[in-house]
C-alpha cells in the first residue's frame, strides 16, 4: 500500500485517481506522498519515506523547495490548471479598476428608504462613479505563462492593445499566443506605454518588489496595477505613495495586507485567483496524476526542484537516482551496476542546476546490493528502485 498525506481538503475527483494500491488521509503513517493546496510545510518535519508533494495549484511558496531537494523528496506543482479562473478574475479586475463598479454598488445601497425619489438620485449621482473603458487601452502584461498568455489573449479580444514582456518565454506559450501581442524586449516599454499593467510572475529573490517607486516613476500618470500573481511583487509603501500622489489611478490585489487594506485606490480581494470549483478539481486531477506517474514509473512532470524527465518502461526494474550534478556521476553509476552484473536496457538523465536525476531501466537485479552500493557514492541524494 502507497500512503497518500492530505494537508489541506482536495477535490473528490482528484483523490479518485488513486486506486486501492492506495491509502489517503490526513493522518496516514510514513506518507511516500503528500498533496497540499495552502497549508505552510516550513515548519513540517517530513518523513524519510516520503518520495513527493503535489501543489495543486501553481505557486509553491509554501513549500521549503530547497529542504525538499536536499532530502531527495520531489516537489511538483500544477501549471495551468487553474490558469482560465484566474484569467477570468483579472479581467473582472480590469473592470472594477476602471469603472468604480464598487463604489458605486455601495452607493446604491444608501439610496434605499427614498422611494420615488431613488431614479432621481441615482441619475443626479452617478457622475461620480464616471471611469473610463478598457477598448482601445494598453495593456502590458509582465510574464507570459500559462496565466499571462490567457490573460493577453482575451484583452486582446475585448479591442485592448497588449504589451507582453516575458524573457523566459516558453516554446508551447510562444504558440499559444496571438500574434496581436506586442512582445516587448524590456520591462521599460510595459512601464512606459500601458495604461494597465497586470503581473503574472512568481515571486523570487529576483522578482520580489518588482513594482517599487523606481518603476512606477516610470509610468504613465493614472496607471492602473493588479496584481494577481503574488504578494511581494509589488512594494507596499511604494505603491501607497503612489496611489496618494495620484501616479496610480487604482491597485487590484488578490493579496490583501494589513498596510492595504483601506487605502484609497486599492480594491482588495481575498485571494479568489483561483477559488472555483473547476479550478480546484483541475488542480487535484493533475497533482494525483503527477503523484501516481512518479510513485509508480519514477516519471517526473511538472516539478519545480527537480528536472522534467520521462521514459518509457523497458526492463525489469527501474533505478531511480536523485543526485548531485556533478562531474563523473553517470560514470560512478554505470560501473557500479556493471560490477553487480546488471544490464542495463536503457538509461536517461537530465539535470536542474546543482541536482540531477538518473533513470536506468534494468534486467532482474538483488536490489537491496545495488541500492546499497549507489547510494554510497559521494553525491547520490537518494535511490529508489521500482
Amino acid at each position: 500500500m502507497y500512503p497518500i498525506k492530505t494537508y489541506n481538503k482536495i477535490a473528490k475527483i482528484g483523490l479518485d485517481n488513486f486506486d486501492d494500491k492506495y491509502v489517503i488521509g490526513d493522518d496516514v503513517k510514513e506518507p511516500v506522498g503528500a498533496i497540499v493546496r495552502s497549508a505552510a510545510l516550513h515548519e513540517e518535519q517530513f518523513d524519510d519515506s516520503l518520495l513527493a508533494i503535489a501543489r495543486a495549484g501553481a505557486g509553491t511558496n509554501n513549500i521549503p523547495i530547497d529542504r525538499c531537494s536536499d532530502e531527495g523528496i520531489v516537489v511538483f506543482n500544477t501549471p495551468g490548471a487553474n490558469a482560465n479562473a484566474v484569467k477570468e478574475l483579472v479581467l473582472a479586475g480590469l473592470l472594477i479598476s476602471s469603472r468604480r463598479i464598487l463604489p458605486a454598488i455601495e452607493w446604491a445601497k444608501t439610496l434605499k428608504g427614498n422611494g420615488d425619489q431613488v431614479g432621481k438620485m441615482v441619475e443626479k449621482g452617478k457622475s461620480a462613479f464616471v471611469g473610463p473603458e478598457i477598448r482601445g487601452k494598453k495593456l502590458g502584461i509582465i510574464g507570459l505563462g500559462a496565466i499571462g498568455v490567457l490573460v493577453a489573449n482575451a484583452a486582446n479580444q475585448l479591442g485592448m492593445k497588449v504589451y507582453g514582456y516575458d524573457p523566459y518565454l516558453s516554446l508551447q506559450n510562444a504558440w499559444n499566443l496571438s500574434h496581436h501581442i506586442i512582445r516587448a524586449n524590456d520591462i521599460k516599454e510595459i512601464y512606459e506605454n500601458c495604461d494597465y499593467i497586470s503581473l503574472h510572475i512568481p515571486l523570487t529573490k529576483d522578482t520580489k518588489d518588482t513594482i517599487d517607486a523606481a518603476a512606477l516613476g516610470m509610468m504613465k500618470d493614472g496607471v492602473r496595477i493588479l496584481n494577481f500573481a503574488r504578494d511581494g511583487l509589488v512594494n507596499s509603501t511604494d505603491m501607497i505613495v503612489a496611489l496618494e500622489q495620484g501616479k496610480v489611478a487604482s491597485y487590484v490585489v488578490d493579496f490583501p495586507t494589513d498596510e492595504m487594506i483601506g487605502v484609497n485606490g486599492v480594491i482588495c480581494i481575498p485571494h479568489l485567483g483561483a477559488s472555483t470549483p473547476e479550478s480546484e478539481d483541475n488542480c487535484a486531477v493533475m497533482a494525483a496524476k503527477q503523484l501516481v506517474d512518479y510513485i509508480e514509473n519514477g516519471n517526473i512532470v511538472n516539478s519545480v526542484n527537480l528536472p522534467n524527465i520521462s521514459m518509457p518502461k523497458s526492463g525489469e526494474k527501474r533505478i531511480c537516482i536523485i543526485h548531485k550534478n556533478i562531474p563523473n556521476m553517470l560514470t560512478a553509476i554505470t560501473t557500479i551496476v556493471a560490477k553487480d552484473n546488471v544490464n542495463i536496457e536503457n538509461l536517461l538523465n537530465k539535470s536542474r542546476g546543482e541536482i540531477a536525476y538518473t533513470m536506468l531501466d534494468v534486467n532482474e537485479c538483488d536490489t537491496e546490493t545495488i541500492s546499497k552500493h549507489i547510494s554510497d557514492i559521494e553525491g547520490v541524494i537518494r535511490v529508489r528502485i521500482i
